[in-house]
């Protein structure tokens, strides 16, 4: 799915990171190995992911990646393709 970057063989697409960040930030809050995260995770599949959980999930998400979140696009982040998909737009309009 994420392709590696043609001008720096072996590196990451910024996707890929952002994907790997969010792996992460997922794990941590709702403890459950990253290796449980999938693109396809969301609060129908995982227990864990409860109301008190996303929002946990979106205060990590703000920190780590420096951003705000208004509440129709925490409404949307109903998975965690969502969530990339909503992260890679607002990083890129920071640029």
């Amino acid at each position: 799915m994420f392709r590696h970057n043609p001008r720096g063989q072996g590196k990451l697409t910024d996707a890929a990171k952002t994907f790997e960040t969010i792996r992460q930030l997922v794990s941590d809050v709702l403890q459950i190995p990253p290796e449980q995260v999938t693109l396809t995770c969301s609060p129908e599949n995982l227990s864990s992911w409860d109301s008190v959980q996303h929002l946990n999930l979106i205060l990590a998400l703000e920190a780590e990646f420096g951003i705000q979140f208004d509440s129709a696009e925490m409404d949307r982040m109903n998975s965690i393709s969502q969530i990339l998909d909503l992260l890679q737009v607002k990083l890129a309009s920071r640029v």
